[in-house]
This record gives C-alpha cells, sequence and structure tokens, in this order.
C-alpha cells in the first residue's frame, strides 16, 4: 500500500462496493471507462472503486459526487471483446480517501484523483472481542440462510473456518445481499474490529425483523 498521496483512475457506480482482500467481477462497456482500461492496462492496473451518492444516481452520465472513502483495486484478469469491452476481475487492495479529484482534460474522458491510503488496523489487544463478533456474525448468517433455503441458499461455515479474520469480515461483507449503502458504511469502518461490529450488527437486525415477521401478529414498528 503506498504511504503518501497517490493519483489514481477513479471507476464510480451506484451499486458495487470494493472490498480489501475480495476479487469482484465487472464488465467495462462505456467509452469513458474503456479508455480508462487501456490506459491503466500500461500502467499499474490499479482503479479506484467508489460509490456515487444515492441522490445523484440519475446523474451517471455525468460527474455526480461520490462518497469520498472508496477501495484500490487491481485488475488480476481480464478479457478484451472484439466490440472493445472488456470483462475484468479487480482484486481489492486497500481503502482510501479522496483528497481531490483532478480537472480533466478535453483528452481524458475518465475521472482521475489523489487519494489518501487508509490503513484497516487490526490491535492485538481487539482479537477476543473479534472472535465474540466473528461467532455472532457466523451463528445470524446461518441462520438467515437457513430461512432462505427455499430460494436456494445455503451457508457453511466450515468452508471460511481457515479463513482469517480481516478476510473473513470483508468476504462476508461483499458477498451479503446488503444495499449500497449498507456497504459503503462497512467499507468506511476504521479498523477490522469495528467492521466486525458494524457487520454483526445489520445481521442482527435483520435476523430480528425476520423474526418479528414470522410471529404471527406481529409487525415491524417503525
Amino acid at each position: 500500500m503506498p504511504a503518501d498521496v497517490t493519483r489514481i483512475a477513479l471507476f464510480p457506480l451506484s451499486n458495487v462496493v470494493l472490498f480489501p482482500r475480495v476479487k469482484t467481477p465487472l464488465h467495462i462497456f462505456e467509452p469513458r471507462y474503456r479508455q480508462m482500461m487501456r490506459d491503466v492496462l500500461e500502467a499499474d492496473r490499479h482503479i479506484a472503486m467508489t460509490v456515487v451518492r444515492p441522490e445523484h444516481q440519475g446523474e451517471m452520465l455525468g460527474d455526480p459526487p461520490l462518497f469520498p472513502i472508496g477501495c484500490c483495486g487491481e485488475i488480476s484478469e481480464f478479457q478484451q471483446r472484439p466490440d472493445g469491452r472488456y470483462d475484468l476481475v479487480l482484486h481489492g487492495l486497500w481503502r482510501f480517501r479522496i483528497v481531490e479529484e483532478e480537472t480533466r482534460p478535453a483528452e481524458r474522458l475518465y475521472r482521475v484523483a489523489r487519494v489518501q491510503p487508509l490503513d484497516d488496523p487490526f490491535p492485538e489487544d481487539a482479537r477476543d472481542r473479534v472472535a465474540r463478533l466473528r461467532a455472532s456474525v457466523v451463528e445470524n448468517v446461518a441462520y438467515l440462510a437457513r430461512e432462505a433455503e427455499s430460494e436456494g441458499t445455503r451457508f457453511d461455515a466450515s468452508l471460511f473456518a481457515g479463513i482469517d479474520d480481516a478476510t473473513f469480515v470483508n468476504v462476508l461483507a461483499n458477498s451479503i445481499a446488503f444495499s449500497s449503502e449498507e456497504k459503503q458504511s462497512l467499507l468506511e469502518a476504521e479498523s477490522i474490529p469495528e467492521r466486525y461490529a458494524r457487520l454483526a450488527s445489520a445481521l442482527s437486525f435483520r435476523r430480528a425483523e425476520l423474526e418479528m415477521r414470522s410471529e404471527p401478529g406481529r409487525r415491524p414498528l417503525h
């Protein structure tokens, strides 16, 4: 991870949040992002994934305002189609905060910003807390998966037994069907323990909602 502010191409989307240590497939078809792909493939293969603020998602064809926290990814695989479109896999590397977006010259179609890389600290004295939160996350994900089995959803906790805590929380934050705003909140957590706490809270809320709906005569209060 770079220690200082670095310059990077921005790829804003409305519904995709990239997390460190997670691989995400993407399809590139707009001319501006085809140009971006050509440029980054000739450089370091790094792309800064960012999320458009929800109130501006109708402005995707322009330069809508973005959440300031995003994730840098490296293109680990790609294929260019005959018509110029790209299929790629982006591997999340590190979070960042946008410092300043550059003025775009006429010949560049995509956005570029200077970003400050952000750590994902995991203090040693938080290990026990994370172990408890991880157990809660596993329990609630398993419960929600069982309730959704009619839709073909299953969760086998043993498949995740050997995965380190940082990768585990990022993989689940990415794979669970949260809204983009919820995933953005998880990405913005300033440490691995805080991301676990936010994920555990979100899952507990979902479970409580589901249990309430399943009880005859009870409805959520809001």
